[in-house]
């Protein structure tokens, strides 16, 4: 692949301007950890919101998605889109509560809402189970999807003229050492100016990177001659374009035309389970990393469900359908490409002229800086404020911690690209953590709504899970729907158990928490009853009609939209107007509610 001068320019220019917004707000970020971690809980919706989208957008998911989409058609991506359930929860019911906890991480939580040991220890655990290994598996996921676009944009790529060096035992390919390269000018810009530089930069970035992806579908479908032509084309390979799965005891193949085919386990799995009973990355349920760390970065309780309702539309709804269209090109364009994930980046090299080329390159690198610059920062955040400040190094000044931060994010880069030499494939990696994540996310909702819900609860249904896990898989080897399943099961049943068998929260840490948040309901009437001068929050029914109009709204606009594309204009409209309509639900419950009071 040979690169012009003009896409030079163009990456060049790009890498410039990110850096230069690295630089100018070093001196900001400098201030304290606040500062460093939380833009001074001062970021408006908008920028709050296009972070977490931007965080999301990886340089893996486009080629995730192209692979889902020749395995199953578009309503593969149902094996995704279910995690909405869950982020309409937070935006309704946790958004608010997260910016009222006034807390620097999601593992500070532990700190305000669980009293004694189990708490020090369930806070020092998190900080180094999610900060440290899961952070670097997720990093290391990333890195080798960059990896693979180097791969097929530069097949013959030498570094200082060779194309691997061995270090210490471990092999480094050419493409990866790119990739180290790229981190460490991630790593410069994030260690200067932490989430100001991360999320004005992901700003910037996500524009650069949804741009791109626009463009490519746009010469994508005109090389093929566009909707129709594309359809005719999928039509005779026995492709449709059906936006829902087909159950199980239907046939797989309707009219000879191939489906996504999903089985009465696994809809109940990705349906019924998964979006609010596991752990992962950017879906937690109730909110939590980079997300959680967002929303208390807004200006307000406003700002931060507005972020967060912005950040399910552009996720779900608007963001997909550039790749899905440019995935369904590849399948007419390389029909028997054994890696499918692979054929998005064929589309880019095949068919963009210089100057695009550079931008889409520049587009992906944008995605893939996004989500390091986020993963690091937040990372740096967990070890810093919920390791290192309470346990090894308390009572330091805020400027010795900011320098231990930007120190930090350099060493976690550094650690994601060694695990990232002992992988060669994690395409699994995802599922494993849904799977041993089980079961923590209906305690990660109830403990803001239940007041039995104690530390044990927590380290319990973190634990449960590997306790079976190598039995399910190993022994019997089940799917990894079943699996999920039955861990929830389990795991349900054993923190219920711990949570009874061990002493409550003590109560002074309780009424502080109630005091500080105050989130209302059943749960708490023990507490609203000893401590009527807190006002607890109300109008439940009214958030949960919200919630639906929210799922509603994302999920109408999606399919609209696609209708849009696919010519389908009665449809369309029909999707967009019901859509219309569940925004017209939400603006006027949330204001009756005084949602537009400003709450710091």
């Amino acid at each position: 692949m040979h690169l012009h001068l003009i896409d030079w320019i163009v990456i060049i220019s790009f890498l410039l301007l990110s850096i230069g917004i690295g630089l100018y707000l070093s001196r900001r970020a400098g201030r304290n950890t606040r500062e460093f971690f939380l833009s001074g809980r001062n970021l408006p919706w908008y920028v709050a919101g296009t972070s977490m989208v931007a965080t999301t957008f990886a340089a893996d998911t486009p080629l995730a998605v192209t692979e889902l989409v020749a395995e199953s058609g578009i309503s593969g991506n149902w094996l995704w889109w279910n995690m909405l359930f869950g982020g309409m929860l937070t935006v309704f019911f946790f958004a608010r509560l997260w910016r009222r906890a006034n807390i620097m991480t999601d593992a500070e939580f532990v700190a305000i809402r669980y009293s004694g040991k189990p708490a020090r220890f369930l806070r020092g655990f998190r900080a180094v189970y999610i900060g440290i290994f899961m952070n670097a598996v997720v990093m290391a996921w990333v890195n080798l999807a960059m990896v693979k676009i180097l791969e097929v944009m530069f097949p013959d790529l030498t570094l200082f003229g060779v194309s691997h060096i061995s270090i210490g035992g471990l092999i480094l390919s050419s493409h990866l050492m790119v990739v180290g390269l790229m981190m460490a000018f991630v790593a410069l810009y994030s260690a200067l100016a932490g989430l100001w530089g991360v999320t004005v930069t992901d700003t910037f970035q996500f524009v650069i990177a949804m741009g791109g992806s626009i463009i490519l579908a746009f010469i994508a479908l005109d090389h093929v001659g566009g909707i129709s032509g594309l359809q005719t084309q999928l039509a005779d390979a026995g492709r449709v374009f059906e936006f829902f799965p087909v159950v199980a005891g239907d046939s797989a193949v309707e009219n000879g035309q191939t489906m996504l085919q999903m089985g009465v386990v696994a809809l109940v799995a990705y349906l019924g389970v998964q979006w609010w009973a596991s752990w992962y990355p950017g879906a937690e349920p109730g909110g939590g990393g980079y997300v959680a760390q967002r929303m208390m970065s807004a200006k307000d309780e406003k700002h931060s469900l507005l972020a967060t309702l912005w950040f399910q539309v552009a996720h779900f709804a608007i963001r997909p359908w550039p790749w899905i269209i440019v995935a369904l090109v590849a399948l007419v364009m390389f029909p028997h490409e054994a890696d499918k994930g692979a054929t998005y980046v064929m589309v880019i090299r095949d068919l963009l002229p210089a100057g695009l080329l550079g931008l889409l390159l520049a587009a992906f690198f944008s995605a893939y800086m996004s989500t390091m610059s986020s993963q690091t920062v937040w990372g740096a955040s967990y070890i810093v404020n919920d390791l290192f400040r309470p346990f090894i190094r308390p009572g330091a000044s805020e400027r010795y911690y900011v320098k231990v931060s930007r120190i930090t994010t350099v060493i976690l880069m550094l650690f994601s690209l060694i695990v990232t030499t002992q992988f060669e494939m994690i395409s699994d990696a995802w599922r494993f953590i849904l799977a041993c994540s089980g079961g923590i996310g209906l305690v990660l909702l109830l403990r803001w709504f239940w007041w039995r819900i104690n530390a044990w609860s927590e380290i319990a249904a973190m634990l449960a899970p590997y306790a079976i896990y190598p039995m399910l898989v190993f022994r019997y080897g089940l799917s990894y729907e079943s699996t999920l399943i039955i861990i929830v099961a389990w795991s349900t049943l054993v923190w219920l158990a711990v949570t009874y068998l061990t002493k409550p929260v003590e109560i002074n840490t309780l009424k502080s928490f109630y005091e500080k948040v105050h989130p209302g309901g059943p749960g708490w009437k023990i507490m609203a009853g000893e401590m009527p001068h807190v006002r607890g929050d109300k109008g439940y029914k009214t958030l949960f009609v919200n919630y639906i109009a929210g799922c509603v709204l994302v999920l109408f606009s999606l399919f609209g939209i696609g209708r849009l594309i696919f010519g389908d204009h009665v449809q369309a409209l029909i999707y967009l107007g019901v859509a219309a309509i569940a925004a017209v639900v939400i603006y006027i419950n949330l204001s009756r509610t005084g949602w537009d009071k400003v709450v710091r």
